[in-house]
């Protein structure tokens, strides 16, 4: 009986935070071809006999199988540390998220505000907006005497989707107490890298396929060229943490790129396409879809390519160590979906931790679920970077 109250209450507390932003706009169908046309010829034949769909489907297939090259890049020629005052970047309009923002910029202008560090260069992966191409990552080193007697360690973190710029902040200056610096990556789309059109991130996922295939090729490639610039700065042992939407471009970052040693999934899921059509915060972009006439599995298939499941083998194949943290009253990556990641990472026999939060998406970041989260994450990556500092060679001393 209590069990079944406590779901009622979660599940009515969840729905109320995931439709209090009132900004959710509904795009129609665009399927993007030319978002895609620079690497895969498919896209450019535009008198093409296939449907939009069927087109879309191969353009998948091909991309599928030549992600290494995708998923490839260049390593830029241009980073630069940029001192400036943090802004908040909030992608919702509740009167008190913009007095935030007001206060912040307050403090910012009467000197009560530090100024911080930002990595900042011009990602290897062009969209058609100059200020999403400049990326942003807040940086956090660890005090040199932290990092005494052990190999230089570095984390990648990447929040949620519409995440502000102050977000998972709090989890960069924890893990500096380890002695692991961390760049809290902007994801494309996001705060500072913002079109000024939006009010949200919308560009990262949207009904515009190609676009949104694009915008996790960036992200994979921008946190590939993070671990360049860190390794240019003398580290040696390197993680992520992606929340949600962060956590789908850590995985395919960390399939790819062997360098990636400790992993944590904060909320994840196998498909892209079975969580925008079943999740409560995206019921805007599958209310196109559904206007356009496809169906869940139809909207699986067109996103193959930002798919984690596209390349849980290649995730495998390099040794690693892996937290999945899931919720049991997720709306929005439902249970199943976590569920079925569990299931692969063991038929792969993959090294994880698997955590399991008594709550929502949403109110993860709600009290007291955010301190367990924070206890599950950040225990996480002291044990592991423990263990990567204690096998390592005297080479890498």
């Amino acid at each position: 009986m209590l069990s079944k109250l406590y779901a009622k209450w979660m599940y009515a507390w969840e729905t109320a935070l995931t439709t209090r932003d009132t900004n959710r706009i509904v795009r129609p169908l665009e399927w993007g071809f030319d978002w895609l046309k620079d690497f895969s010829p498919i896209a450019l034949e535009a008198d093409s006999h296939l449907s939009d769909f069927d087109r879309m489907i191969a353009i998948n297939a091909d991309i599928v199988a030549r992600a290494d090259e995708f998923y490839g890049y260049t390593t830029p020629t241009d980073f630069r540390l940029e001192a400036r005052h943090p802004q908040l970047f909030p992608t919702n309009v509740r009167p008190e998220t913009l007095q935030e923002d007001a206060e912040i910029k307050r403090q910012a202008e009467t000197g009560e505000l530090e100024e911080a560090q930002f990595l900042r260069f011009t990602s290897p992966i062009r969209t058609l907006y100059p200020e999403n191409d400049a990326v942003n990552a807040r940086w956090y080193p660890a005090h040199p005497e932290t990092q005494n007697g052990k190999p230089k360690q570095a984390m990648i973190v990447m929040p949620q989707w519409n995440a502000d710029a102050f977000s998972h902040n709090a989890l960069c200056t924890l893990f500096n107490r380890f002695g692991i610096s961390c760049l809290r990556l902007s994801k494309p789309y996001h705060d500072i890298r913002r079109p000024a059109e939006l009010e949200r991130s919308d560009y990262a996922v949207s009904a515009n396929v190609g676009r949104t295939t694009e915008a996790c090729r960036q992200a994979v490639v921008d946190i590939r060229s993070c671990i360049d610039w860190l390794q240019s700065q003398g580290y040696e042992q390197f993680g992520v943490l992606g929340t949600s939407l962060g956590s789908c471009y850590a995985f395919i970052a960390a399939a790819f790129d062997p360098r990636l040693q400790v992993c944590a999934f904060n909320h994840a899921s196998t498909w892209f396409g079975d969580v925008t059509w079943a999740g409560q915060s995206t019921r805007h972009i599958r209310a196109a879809f559904e206007q356009a006439g496809l169906t869940q599995d139809q909207v699986r298939q067109i996103f193959s390519i930002v798919s984690p499941m596209s390349y849980m083998d290649r995730f495998a194949s390099y040794p690693k160590r892996s937290l999945v943290v899931h919720a049991t009253y997720d709306l929005t990556f439902p249970l199943e979906y976590s569920l079925d990641v569990l299931k692969n990472f063991d038929r792969l026999k993959i090294d994880y931790v698997s955590k399991v939060l008594p709550c929502g998406h949403y109110t993860t970041g709600e009290t007291p679920y955010k301190y367990i989260d924070g206890w599950y994450l950040g225990s996480f990556i002291y044990s592991s970077f423990k263990c990567l500092a204690q096998q390592s060679t005297p080479t890498q001393k």
